[in-house]
């Protein structure tokens, strides 16, 4: 009896604990979320949309680092999306126990984990340097790096997953391996995918670092991607420590916008999931 009572003691004792836990991250939690919305929302104008950064005091918005974002964010997935997604397919269903997809997973396990602005840093002295200059095509390419080792472990973890069962019922059928991967494998799992590129998305919106080594940045509006290229994550850095409070409100604005549009994004393909089920 006195052992059963110390179990049931211990178990309380850790689920208090886990709970306190819980409660602590979800008030951190709130209390970010809370402090985006007080000063986001009121800087949150129709200048933010409409307008590009002007000097200090003379208004002004984020159309640029908005239009500059989309860009670099959308030419980064559309490279490293299928990379990520074909890589992290063929490690689950021809890379177990093979040399080569150990060394992949090696290989990726370390760009997951390196620090972004090394990526940066590379992607700087790839084409910064020899091209004479800061531009839109090295920033999205160095969020394209990013990006991939997110979607390759999503993809892989999710493809495996799937019950064997699945495959081999197909290939009983006579399905060569790439229907088997397209119309059985990858539908089963897209759940879990869509979730690794929205994750790889969400990365790329707000990284910093990377861009400041490779598209710097431009108050202007430029769609030019040979040149430099404003972005969100640049113009909330320059903008947070800024002296002027017009900047700093515009800064809160971008922050608020990052966050909306991936919560945007979550629950449009959930309900878009939802529904193809």
């Amino acid at each position: 009896m006195a052992s059963l009572a110390a179990r049931r003691a211990t178990d309380r004792a850790v689920k208090a604990i886990s709970t306190g836990f819980a409660v602590f991250a979800l008030f951190l939690l709130g209390w970010i979320l809370w402090t985006l919305l007080s000063r986001g929302l009121p800087a949150l104008g129709s200048n933010v949309f409409t307008q590009v950064t002007k000097p200090p005091g003379q208004g002004g918005g984020l159309l640029n680092a908005i239009v500059g974002s989309l860009i670099q964010i959308g030419i980064a997935m559309v490279i490293g999306g299928p990379i990520g997604i074909f890589c992290g397919t063929f490690l689950a269903e021809n890379g177990r126990g093979t040399k080569i997809g150990a060394a992949a997973r090696f290989v990726n396990d370390i760009l997951l984990s390196a620090p972004s602005i090394l990526v940066g840093l590379f992607i700087y002295t790839l084409l910064v340097v020899p091209f004479g200059g800061f531009s839109g095509w090295a920033g999205s390419l160095a969020l394209a790096i990013l990006v991939i080792p997110v979607i390759v472990r999503t993809t892989e973890d999710m493809l495996n997953l799937v019950p064997v069962g699945l495959r081999e019922a197909a290939f009983a059928l006579g399905a060569p391996q790439w229907k088997v991967v397209m119309l059985i494998t990858w539908r089963a799992a897209r759940a879990g995918i869509v979730t690794g590129v929205l994750l790889a998305i969400a990365r790329a919106a707000g990284e910093t670092a990377p861009l400041l080594f490779t598209s710097l940045g431009n108050n202007a509006m430029s769609t030019d991607l040979s040149k430099p290229m404003a972005s969100l994550p640049i113009a909330i850095y320059q903008f947070a420590g800024s002296p002027f409070d017009d900047w700093v409100s515009l800064a809160w604005a971008g922050a608020l916008l990052i966050t909306v549009g991936v919560l945007v994004l979550n629950v449009a393909s959930r309900l878009f999931l939802a529904r193809g089920h």
